[in-house]
Protein backbone atom coordinates (compact mmCIF):
# COMPACT_ATOMS: atom_id res chain seq x y z
CA UNK A 1 0.00 0.00 0.00
CA UNK A 2 1.40 3.49 -0.79
CA UNK A 3 1.82 5.59 2.14
CA UNK A 4 0.39 9.20 2.52
CA UNK A 5 2.17 9.91 5.97
CA UNK A 6 -0.46 12.82 7.68
CA UNK A 7 -0.85 13.76 11.11
CA UNK A 8 -3.91 12.74 13.04
CA UNK A 9 -4.52 13.19 16.91
CA UNK A 10 -6.91 10.64 18.93
CA UNK A 11 -8.68 11.80 22.09
CA UNK A 12 -9.09 9.30 24.57
CA UNK A 13 -6.16 7.47 22.84
CA UNK A 14 -5.18 5.52 25.50
CA UNK A 15 -9.01 3.72 26.28
CA UNK A 16 -10.00 0.55 24.67
CA UNK A 17 -11.27 1.74 21.55
CA UNK A 18 -8.53 5.23 21.33
CA UNK A 19 -5.84 2.83 21.35
CA UNK A 20 -6.66 0.68 18.83
CA UNK A 21 -7.30 3.61 16.56
CA UNK A 22 -4.34 5.02 17.35
CA UNK A 23 -2.43 1.34 16.39
CA UNK A 24 -4.15 1.56 12.91
CA UNK A 25 -3.43 4.85 11.79
CA UNK A 26 0.24 4.33 12.55
CA UNK A 27 0.25 0.60 10.53
CA UNK A 28 -1.14 2.92 7.97
CA UNK A 29 1.88 5.01 7.81
CA UNK A 30 0.30 8.43 9.42
CA UNK A 31 1.89 9.89 12.49
CA UNK A 32 -0.43 9.85 15.68
CA UNK A 33 -0.96 12.61 18.66
CA UNK A 34 -2.44 10.05 21.28
CA UNK A 35 -3.91 13.00 23.96
CA UNK A 36 -5.73 11.30 27.17
CA UNK A 37 -5.84 12.46 30.54
CA UNK A 38 -6.23 8.43 32.24
CA UNK A 39 -9.57 9.19 33.58
CA UNK A 40 -10.38 5.99 32.39
CA UNK A 41 -7.86 4.97 30.00
CA UNK A 42 -4.94 3.44 30.92
CA UNK A 43 -0.70 3.58 30.03
CA UNK A 44 -0.86 -0.01 29.57
CA UNK A 45 -2.86 -0.09 26.49
CA UNK A 46 -0.54 2.21 24.65
CA UNK A 47 3.08 0.90 25.95
CA UNK A 48 3.30 -0.91 22.51
CA UNK A 49 3.47 2.16 20.70
CA UNK A 50 5.52 4.10 22.41
CA UNK A 51 9.15 4.35 20.43
CA UNK A 52 7.10 3.68 17.25
CA UNK A 53 8.08 6.26 14.46
CA UNK A 54 5.46 8.79 14.52
CA UNK A 55 4.00 7.99 17.46
CA UNK A 56 3.51 11.10 20.73
CA UNK A 57 2.05 10.83 23.47
CA UNK A 58 0.24 13.89 25.22
CA UNK A 59 -1.45 14.07 28.85
CA UNK A 60 -4.00 16.91 28.71
CA UNK A 61 -7.96 16.99 29.69
CA UNK A 62 -9.73 18.23 26.45
CA UNK A 63 -12.04 20.40 28.36
CA UNK A 64 -9.17 22.82 28.98
CA UNK A 65 -7.67 25.24 25.99
CA UNK A 66 -5.00 23.35 23.77
CA UNK A 67 -2.41 24.14 21.04
CA UNK A 68 -1.25 22.36 18.48
CA UNK A 69 1.30 23.36 16.09
CA UNK A 70 0.47 22.56 12.15
CA UNK A 71 -0.06 20.22 10.66
CA UNK A 72 -2.83 18.25 11.81
CA UNK A 73 -4.72 17.00 9.20
CA UNK A 74 -7.33 15.05 11.55
CA UNK A 75 -8.99 14.72 14.92
CA UNK A 76 -10.94 11.56 15.97
CA UNK A 77 -12.18 12.64 19.20
CA UNK A 78 -13.35 9.51 21.20
CA UNK A 79 -12.45 11.37 24.68
CA UNK A 80 -15.28 10.32 27.11
CA UNK A 81 -16.21 7.63 30.00
CA UNK A 82 -17.70 4.74 27.31
CA UNK A 83 -19.63 2.71 30.14
CA UNK A 84 -22.65 3.07 32.20
CA UNK A 85 -20.32 2.10 35.33
CA UNK A 86 -18.02 4.76 34.11
CA UNK A 87 -20.13 7.29 33.69
CA UNK A 88 -21.95 7.13 36.41
CA UNK A 89 -19.29 7.15 38.30
CA UNK A 90 -18.01 10.35 36.62
CA UNK A 91 -21.11 12.41 35.28
CA UNK A 92 -19.94 15.54 35.47
CA UNK A 93 -16.55 14.94 33.61
CA UNK A 94 -18.71 12.80 31.27
CA UNK A 95 -21.24 15.76 30.75
CA UNK A 96 -17.99 17.90 30.30
CA UNK A 97 -16.24 16.00 27.42
CA UNK A 98 -18.69 15.54 25.63
CA UNK A 99 -19.92 19.69 25.72
CA UNK A 100 -16.51 21.69 26.18
CA UNK A 101 -14.27 18.88 25.30
CA UNK A 102 -16.11 18.70 22.19
CA UNK A 103 -16.31 22.61 21.61
CA UNK A 104 -12.44 22.46 22.46
CA UNK A 105 -11.48 20.07 19.66
CA UNK A 106 -13.99 21.46 16.71
CA UNK A 107 -12.07 24.82 17.75
CA UNK A 108 -9.19 22.87 17.24
CA UNK A 109 -10.07 21.36 13.71
CA UNK A 110 -11.19 24.57 12.68
CA UNK A 111 -8.01 26.49 13.21
CA UNK A 112 -5.97 24.01 11.68
CA UNK A 113 -8.35 22.94 8.61
CA UNK A 114 -8.39 19.44 9.90
CA UNK A 115 -11.00 16.98 9.01
CA UNK A 116 -13.11 15.88 12.81
CA UNK A 117 -14.41 12.88 13.52
CA UNK A 118 -16.89 12.52 16.58
CA UNK A 119 -17.09 8.87 18.25
CA UNK A 120 -20.79 9.05 18.66
CA UNK A 121 -22.98 6.21 20.14
CA UNK A 122 -26.08 4.42 19.86
CA UNK A 123 -27.22 5.44 23.20
CA UNK A 124 -28.17 8.75 21.24
CA UNK A 125 -31.29 6.18 20.46
CA UNK A 126 -31.83 6.02 24.12
CA UNK A 127 -33.99 3.06 24.41
CA UNK A 128 -35.36 2.80 21.04
CA UNK A 129 -39.23 2.56 19.92
CA UNK A 130 -38.19 2.04 16.95
CA UNK A 131 -36.03 -1.46 15.23
CA UNK A 132 -33.80 -1.34 13.78
CA UNK A 133 -32.54 1.98 14.86
CA UNK A 134 -31.50 4.09 11.05
CA UNK A 135 -29.98 7.60 11.42
CA UNK A 136 -33.26 9.64 10.97
CA UNK A 137 -34.33 8.05 14.28
CA UNK A 138 -34.53 10.92 16.58
CA UNK A 139 -34.20 8.64 19.87
CA UNK A 140 -36.27 7.55 23.24
CA UNK A 141 -33.83 9.33 25.84
CA UNK A 142 -34.33 10.30 29.52
CA UNK A 143 -32.35 13.31 29.78
CA UNK A 144 -32.71 13.52 33.47
CA UNK A 145 -32.17 9.77 34.10
CA UNK A 146 -28.76 8.53 35.52
CA UNK A 147 -27.42 7.39 32.09
CA UNK A 148 -28.81 10.89 30.49
CA UNK A 149 -25.19 12.09 31.26
CA UNK A 150 -23.68 10.08 28.60
CA UNK A 151 -26.93 10.28 26.10
CA UNK A 152 -27.59 14.07 26.41
CA UNK A 153 -23.59 14.66 26.15
CA UNK A 154 -23.07 12.73 22.93
CA UNK A 155 -26.40 14.29 22.08
CA UNK A 156 -25.16 17.35 21.98
CA UNK A 157 -21.94 16.63 20.70
CA UNK A 158 -23.37 16.15 17.47
CA UNK A 159 -25.35 19.39 17.09
CA UNK A 160 -21.62 20.92 18.52
CA UNK A 161 -20.27 19.04 15.46
CA UNK A 162 -23.48 19.75 13.08
CA UNK A 163 -23.41 23.56 13.84
CA UNK A 164 -19.25 23.99 13.09
CA UNK A 165 -20.13 22.37 10.23
CA UNK A 166 -22.90 24.00 8.78
CA UNK A 167 -21.35 27.62 9.97
CA UNK A 168 -17.73 27.44 9.78
CA UNK A 169 -17.32 24.32 7.26
CA UNK A 170 -15.62 22.29 9.38
CA UNK A 171 -15.18 18.79 7.80
CA UNK A 172 -17.11 17.05 10.46
CA UNK A 173 -17.88 12.99 10.46
CA UNK A 174 -20.09 11.83 13.13
CA UNK A 175 -20.11 8.18 13.77
CA UNK A 176 -22.74 5.93 15.81
CA UNK A 177 -20.94 3.43 17.20
CA UNK A 178 -22.73 0.42 18.86
CA UNK A 179 -21.58 -2.07 21.18
CA UNK A 180 -18.14 -2.66 20.79
CA UNK A 181 -15.83 -5.64 22.26
CA UNK A 182 -12.42 -6.86 21.82
CA UNK A 183 -8.78 -7.29 23.78
CA UNK A 184 -7.76 -4.00 26.04
CA UNK A 185 -11.57 -3.57 27.86
CA UNK A 186 -11.22 -3.28 31.26
CA UNK A 187 -12.02 -6.32 33.25
CA UNK A 188 -14.27 -4.09 35.83
CA UNK A 189 -15.75 -1.54 33.49
CA UNK A 190 -18.83 -3.18 33.54
CA UNK A 191 -20.25 -3.79 30.18
CA UNK A 192 -21.28 -7.36 29.10
CA UNK A 193 -18.45 -9.36 27.60
CA UNK A 194 -15.59 -8.10 30.06
CA UNK A 195 -17.90 -8.63 33.14
CA UNK A 196 -18.91 -11.66 31.91
CA UNK A 197 -15.29 -13.17 30.74
CA UNK A 198 -14.07 -11.98 33.92
CA UNK A 199 -16.65 -13.91 36.53
CA UNK A 200 -16.03 -16.91 34.03
CA UNK A 201 -11.92 -16.92 34.48
CA UNK A 202 -12.68 -16.13 37.97
CA UNK A 203 -14.92 -18.80 38.68
CA UNK A 204 -17.81 -16.30 39.99
CA UNK A 205 -21.20 -15.93 39.02
CA UNK A 206 -22.04 -14.89 35.78
CA UNK A 207 -24.22 -11.51 36.62
CA UNK A 208 -27.21 -10.87 33.98
CA UNK A 209 -29.25 -7.86 34.62
CA UNK A 210 -33.42 -8.56 34.22
CA UNK A 211 -33.89 -11.83 32.13
CA UNK A 212 -31.52 -11.24 29.94
CA UNK A 213 -34.12 -11.07 26.92
CA UNK A 214 -32.79 -7.83 26.23
CA UNK A 215 -30.77 -7.27 23.29
CA UNK A 216 -27.35 -6.11 21.90
CA UNK A 217 -25.30 -5.82 18.74
CA UNK A 218 -21.92 -6.78 19.47
CA UNK A 219 -19.08 -5.63 16.66
CA UNK A 220 -15.32 -6.58 17.52
CA UNK A 221 -12.69 -4.18 17.83
CA UNK A 222 -11.11 -4.78 14.48
CA UNK A 223 -13.89 -4.64 12.40
CA UNK A 224 -15.32 -1.59 14.60
CA UNK A 225 -11.97 0.33 13.94
CA UNK A 226 -11.56 -0.18 9.99
CA UNK A 227 -15.76 0.71 9.80
CA UNK A 228 -14.73 3.96 11.23
CA UNK A 229 -11.81 4.88 9.57
CA UNK A 230 -13.32 4.22 6.03
CA UNK A 231 -16.04 6.09 7.09
CA UNK A 232 -13.41 8.89 8.66
CA UNK A 233 -11.52 8.97 5.52
CA UNK A 234 -14.99 9.05 3.23
CA UNK A 235 -16.52 12.08 2.18
CA UNK A 236 -20.02 11.17 3.88
CA UNK A 237 -20.60 13.47 6.87
CA UNK A 238 -23.22 11.36 8.69
CA UNK A 239 -24.53 10.66 11.25
CA UNK A 240 -23.54 7.36 10.35
CA UNK A 241 -24.04 3.95 11.92
CA UNK A 242 -20.97 1.68 12.20
CA UNK A 243 -21.59 -1.51 13.98
CA UNK A 244 -22.63 -5.34 13.46
CA UNK A 245 -26.06 -5.63 12.54
CA UNK A 246 -26.32 -9.12 13.86
CA UNK A 247 -28.62 -9.62 17.45
CA UNK A 248 -27.98 -11.58 20.17
CA UNK A 249 -29.34 -11.58 23.83
CA UNK A 250 -27.28 -10.69 26.83
CA UNK A 251 -28.17 -14.24 28.15
CA UNK A 252 -26.78 -15.70 24.86
CA UNK A 253 -23.73 -14.10 25.32
CA UNK A 254 -23.38 -14.94 28.77
CA UNK A 255 -23.70 -18.33 27.74
CA UNK A 256 -21.28 -18.16 24.64
CA UNK A 257 -18.75 -17.04 27.23
CA UNK A 258 -19.54 -19.97 29.66
CA UNK A 259 -19.19 -22.57 26.78
CA UNK A 260 -16.19 -21.13 25.46
CA UNK A 261 -14.02 -20.55 28.61
CA UNK A 262 -15.26 -24.05 30.10
CA UNK A 263 -16.95 -22.16 32.98
CA UNK A 264 -18.58 -24.00 35.58
CA UNK A 265 -19.66 -20.40 37.36
CA UNK A 266 -23.68 -20.17 37.41
CA UNK A 267 -25.54 -17.34 35.30
CA UNK A 268 -27.46 -15.15 38.12
CA UNK A 269 -30.16 -12.66 37.73
CA UNK A 270 -29.84 -9.04 39.18
CA UNK A 271 -32.27 -6.01 38.85
CA UNK A 272 -32.18 -4.86 35.65
CA UNK A 273 -30.75 -0.93 35.71
CA UNK A 274 -33.01 2.18 35.27
CA UNK A 275 -33.11 2.79 31.54
CA UNK A 276 -31.51 0.00 30.14
CA UNK A 277 -32.17 -0.12 26.82
CA UNK A 278 -34.26 -3.23 26.06
CA UNK A 279 -33.14 -3.54 22.15
CA UNK A 280 -30.42 -2.76 20.13
CA UNK A 281 -29.33 -3.50 16.75
CA UNK A 282 -27.81 -1.04 14.04
CA UNK A 283 -29.66 -0.16 10.83
CA UNK A 284 -26.46 -0.59 8.84
CA UNK A 285 -28.82 0.52 5.15
CA UNK A 286 -26.39 3.67 5.03
CA UNK A 287 -22.79 2.03 5.90
CA UNK A 288 -24.16 -0.29 3.14
CA UNK A 289 -24.38 1.88 0.75
CA UNK A 290 -21.49 4.37 1.08
CA UNK A 291 -19.25 2.32 2.29
CA UNK A 292 -17.24 -0.68 1.37
CA UNK A 293 -16.77 -2.30 5.29
CA UNK A 294 -18.35 -4.86 6.25
CA UNK A 295 -17.85 -6.80 9.69
CA UNK A 296 -16.37 -9.69 9.26
CA UNK A 297 -15.54 -11.28 12.69
CA UNK A 298 -18.07 -13.93 14.26
CA UNK A 299 -19.22 -13.66 17.95
CA UNK A 300 -17.32 -17.03 18.87
CA UNK A 301 -14.03 -15.89 16.75
CA UNK A 302 -14.30 -12.35 18.27
CA UNK A 303 -15.26 -13.95 21.99
CA UNK A 304 -12.59 -16.33 21.44
CA UNK A 305 -9.64 -13.78 20.85
CA UNK A 306 -11.28 -11.81 23.59
CA UNK A 307 -10.82 -14.49 26.02
CA UNK A 308 -7.45 -15.45 24.96
CA UNK A 309 -6.11 -11.55 25.54
CA UNK A 310 -7.97 -11.44 29.14
CA UNK A 311 -6.44 -14.81 30.43
CA UNK A 312 -2.70 -13.57 29.23
CA UNK A 313 -3.83 -10.05 30.91
CA UNK A 314 -3.94 -12.27 34.09
CA UNK A 315 -0.97 -13.85 33.56
CA UNK A 316 1.37 -10.94 33.18
CA UNK A 317 -0.15 -9.05 36.52
CA UNK A 318 1.50 -11.92 38.13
Amino acid sequence: MKRFPKTYAVTGGAGFLGSHLCEALLDRGHRVLCIDNFLTGTPRNIDHLTGRDGFRFLKHDVTQDLYLPKPLDGILHFASPASPRDYLEFPIQTLKVGSLGTHKMLGLAKAHGARFLLASTSEVYGDPQVHPQPETYWGHVNPVGPRGVYDEAKRFAEAMAMAYHRTNGVNVRIARIFNTYGPRMRKNDGRAVPEFISAALAKKPLPVFGDGAQTRSLCFVKDEVEGLLEFFFSPHTGPMNIGNPNEVTVLEIAQWVKKLTRSSSPIVHRPLPVDDPKIRRPDTTLANRHLTWRPKVALKDGLERTIAWFKESEKSKK
